[in-house]
């Protein structure tokens, strides 16, 4: 995928952890963000218990569930597509169960059952537990949904099955939910409140992963840089909590630099950050811990205040230009990376060249950019008009493109000449005789293999690059190396 720009996320069923004792086959593909992803571990880890191996042929299944996006129209009509290509399997083994999860489960809810007939089951993103009782409701022959949105899950207890790993990143989430009501964002209604997990769980799950050999997490959340954790309750009642849970409580930075003590030869990166809930402390402790990666993904969506106002983002153009000459202040080679959405109601071409502008002022390696697309039940779906046409969407958003691509030449060049550390991930797309892996800053390089494997730190000297791939060759491990 070209970091320029957001493609759809195929899912996989690959998995690492079969138990021989199952029977069962499960198929599991995802789509949308990373989150989505994450959860299909958990979901994968409470079926494995029900007597499901995943498996990646779909006519095998004994179970099908897709986890959904409904960020975007365009995501929600992928999943439609794979949907009947489901039942055109299920025709072919009438024993076969199809089940929707996730954000679109959780928008559309029973319509999959009542109107459309085209799965079993329909389980939000907070119901995943009570996937064995929806089970059996469809053994019995009846349709199955939970769509209940908790205050208080965040699967912290469940050890997710590791699926389409390579052995050597792995996602952990943090938080879950979202307590920003971003007027295009479905994310508040199909994922609910914003709550945080008991670190001592995370910390469980960071160590089990690095005796398996693991050696980068992700820290995972809709909103990372707003997790908080006092013993329990929502981010929202903390100032209802006793003055000992106060005193005790861990905040994200806090969280950041315990991971970063505690498993000094494993990196770590988080994703992703609200401008507004972005404090110094934050941006220190990258800055401080050599194995805190240099990057961070700081949406932003729109350069102009005042579509930033409509979009209810709760901060300003000069607000969000602060900030990145604090990150830079203090992480001189940090790579940023943004989320814009061009074509938002009432967007004039001002506001347009102030994204624009933004965007050369902050210097983003790399974005993901789109073109608004209205989503039921959001604010700006019952409030504004969707009065930009489309083309005009088009063409604005073929500008920011352009604009990104020539910002992301010139961030990537200032690496030639360099030596920059590179974890091995895989064999690199363009040759099955070349390395891939990303360095701190999250840009991909690729290297001759030599004698260097699968989960390695490498020193590599970079001598070429196109906007978005660095190419260099290994001069040795680094000092990360266990």
């Amino acid at each position: 995928m070209e970091k320029v720009i957001n493609e759809q996320k195929q899912g996989t069923s690959l998995n690492l952890e079969h138990n021989k004792d199952n029977t069962k086959k499960l198929f599991i593909e995802s789509y949308g963000c990373q989150m989505n992803f994450s959860d299909s571990e958990i979901v994968a880890s409470i079926l494995a218990n029900e007597g499901y191996n995943t498996t990646n042929n779909l006519e095998e299944a004994d179970l099908v569930l897709v986890n959904t996006c409904s960020i975007r129209d365009k995501a929600e009509q992928t999943v439609r597509k794979r949907l009947d290509q489901y039942n055109q399997a299920k025709r072919k083994n009438p024993g076969m169960k199809v089940g929707v999860l996730g954000c679109m489960a959780e928008r559309l809810k029973s319509k999959f059952l009542e109107e459309e007939k085209i799965v079993d089951m329909v389980v939000g993103p907070d119901a995943y537990k009570d996937l064995p009782n929806l089970l059996k409701e469809v053994d019995e022959g009846r349709d199955a949904i939970n769509v209940i949105l908790s205050k208080d899950e965040t699967y912290g207890d469940i050890a997710p099955v590791r699926l389409q790993s390579n052995g050597v990143t792995a996602f952990v989430s943090i938080t879950r939910g979202c307590d920003n009501m971003c007027t295009f964002c479905v994310v508040p209604f199909t994922r609910g409140r914003e709550r945080s997990r008991d670190p001592q769980s995370i910390m469980e799950e960071i160590t089990d992963l690095y005796e398996k050999g693991f050696k980068e997490i992700t820290l995972l959340g809709q909103n990372v840089d707003s997790y908080l954790w006092y013993g329990g309750g929502l981010k929202k009642d903390f100032e209802k909590a006793t003055e000992m849970q106060k005193a005790t409580a861990v905040d994200f930075a806090q969280l950041l630099e315990q991971c970063a003590i505690s498993f000094p030869k494993m990196r770590f990166r988080f994703s992703t950050s609200n401008p507004q809930d972005m404090h110094l402390e934050v941006i220190q402790v990258i800055a401080k811990y050599p194995n805190v990666c240099k990057y961070i993904h700081l949406p932003v969506q729109s350069g102009s205040t005042r579509i930033l106002k409509e979009m209810n983002r709760q901060h300003t153009r000069e607000e969000y230009m602060a900030l990145i000459d604090n990150i830079y202040r203090l992480v001189p080679d940090i790579s940023l990376s943004q989320d814009m959405i061009t074509g938002f109601p009432t967007e004039t071409e001002e506001d347009h060249q102030d994204t624009l502008s933004l965007m050369k002022y902050a210097n983003y390696d790399f974005g993901y950019m789109f073109a608004y697309s209205e989503r039921p039940g959001t604010l700006a779906a019952r409030k504004l008009e969707d009065d930009v046409p489309e083309e005009v969407k088009k063409r604005r958003l073929a500008e920011v493109i352009e604009v990104q691509r020539e910002i992301s030449l010139t961030r990537t060049q200032r690496f030639v000449g360099q030596t920059v550390e590179v974890l091995i991930e895989k064999t690199s797309k363009r040759s099955e005789n070349e390395w891939s892996g990303r360095n701190s800053q999250n840009t991909t390089v690729v290297f001759p293999k030599e004698h260097y494997k699968v989960g390695d730190f490498v020193e590599v000297k970079i001598t070429d690059c196109t906007s978005a791939t660095l190419i260099g060759e290994a001069i040795g491990y680094s000092p990360m190396q266990a």
